[in-house]
C-alpha cells in the first residue's frame, strides 16, 4: 500500500490520508520513509478544504493502482496491463502502470551500501566537496564516518558543512553523479538500499560515529566556516536523555552548576531512568525537594522544557570543554578507568 500511496504524489497522498482518519493515517505514515512523511505531512498542513470531486478522484485513482498491483502480483506486468486496458482503456491503463513503475524506482546511490569506505575514499577524494557530501549523505552514518575521517582535515570541514546545509538537490544532478560513480565503482560494488539524505541529523550521526580526534577536527573546521551552524551541530551531539551515560562524579559536577528550578523544568515529563540518574546523585532531601518541585510545576509548554534541557546541555558542554568531566559518546574507546 505504501508504494501505491507514494505513487500518487504528495498532495493526493495527503488527501487520501485525511480521508482515512487520524489513527489509520498515522499507521500508514509509520511505514513510510522520513522524506516521504515530511513531504506528505507538509501537504496535509497546507490543505484547506477538499472538494468532493477531488476526494472522489483521489480515492478512485488509489483504488485503480491497488487493483493494478494485485493483477501484477497475480500474473505479472503484462497481464495487469491487459486487464486494465479491458476495464479502463489503454490510455488510462498505461498511466496507472507508469505511476506504479515510477513509485517502484530505486532511490539513488543504492550501490554504496557494500562499498569499502577505504576504496570509495580513494575514488572520490579528488572530487568536489559537494559531490563527496552528496555521496556521504546517502551512506549509513557508520560508513560515512569512516570515509569522512580519512579525508584531510580541511576537506572534512568543507564536506561536513555542505552536508549540513544540503536541502534539495536536482534529480538530474543526483542521477549524473550516481551514474558517474557507478561506472567508476562497478567492478567492486553491488546495488544496496538507500540511506538517509543530507541535513543536520545525518551529519550529527556521522560525527557521533567518528573517533574523538575526527570529531574535534570537524567541529573546529565548522566553527571556522560557519559558527552558527557549528553551535547547532554541537547542541545536537549530546541529547538531554544522554545524561544517563554520564558517570556519577560527572553528573554531580553538572548538578552543582544547575539551579533546582531549571532542573525541575528540564526533568518534566522525562523517562524514569533519566529522572533517576539525577535524583540518585542528589542527597535524599534534595531529591525529595526536586521531585516535589517537578510535581508542583503542573502543565508546562514543551518549548520551556526543551529550553531548560538545552541549558543543562550547555553546562555539560562547558564542563567537558574545560576538562572537568568526561562525556561518553558512541565509539569512545579512549577511556581508562
Amino acid at each position: 500500500m505504501t508504494t501505491t500511496l507514494t505513487g500518487l504524489g504528495a498532495r493526493k497522498a495527503a488527501v487520501l490520508l485525511v480521508q482515512l482518519g487520524k489513527q489509520r493515517a498515522a499507521s500508514v505514515l509509520s511505514h513510510l520513509g522520513e522524506n516521504e512523511v515530511e513531504a506528505i505531512t507538509a501537504e496535509i498542513a497546507r490543505l484547506d478544504s477538499i472538494s468532493a470531486s477531488e476526494s472522489s478522484a483521489v480515492m478512485t485513482e488509489f483504488r485503480d493502482m491497488m487493483t493494478a498491483r494485485e493483477h501484477i502480483a497475480r500474473g505479472g506486468l503484462a497481464f495487469a496491463q491487459q486487464v486494465l486496458e479491458q476495464s479502463l482503456g489503454s490510455e488510462r491503463a498505461a498511466e496507472i502502470i507508469e505511476r506504479l513503475n515510477a513509485a517502484a524506482v530505486q532511490m539513488p546511490f543504492q550501490f554504496l551500501r557494500q562499498a569499502d569506505p577505504a576504496q570509495l575514499r580513494s575514488f572520490i577524494v579528488d572530487e568536489h566537496p559537494q559531490v563527496i557530501a552528496l555521496v556521504l549523505a546517502h551512506m549509513t552514518p557508520d560508513k560515512a564516518s569512516l570515509l569522512l575521517s580519512g579525508l584531510p582535515p580541511e576537506q572534512q570541514a568543507q564536506v561536513a558543512h555542505r552536508i549540513a546545509v544540503m536541502d534539495r538537490t536536482s534529480p538530474d544532478i543526483v542521477r549524473t553523479v550516481e551514474s558517474t560513480l557507478e561506472r567508476k565503482l562497478s567492478s567492486m560494488l553491488q546495488p544496496q538500499d538507500m540511506s538517509r539524505v543530507g541535513g543536520l541529523d545525518p551529519l550529527v550521526n556521522i560525527i557521533n560515529c567518528s573517533d574523538r580526534a575526527t570529531e574535534r577536527q570537524i567541529v573546529e573546521g565548522l566553527e571556522a566556516l560557519d559558527s552558527t551552524l557549528a553551535d547547532e551541530v554541537k547542541s545536537r551531539m549530546f541529547m538531554f536523555e544522554d545524561i544517563v551515560n554520564l558517570d556519577d562524579r560527572s553528573m554531580q559536577q553538572v548538578l552543582r552548576q544547575v539551579e533546582t528550578s531549571s532542573l525541575a523544568l528540564a526533568l518534566k515529563g522525562v523517562a524514569t531512568p533519566v529522572r533517576d540518574k539525577v535524583t540518585t546523585n542528589l542527597s535524599s532531601r534534595a531529591a525529595e525537594t526536586l521531585i516535589d518541585d517537578i510535581e508542583l510545576l503542573g502543565p508546562v509548554r514543551l518549548t520551556q522544557v526543551e529550553e531548560a534541557q538545552q541549558a543543562v546541555i550547555r553546562t555539560i558542554r562547558q564542563l567537558e570543554e574545560r576538562g572537568e568531566i568526561m562525556v561518553r559518546r558512541g565509539g569512545d574507546v579512549d577511556f581508562v578507568e
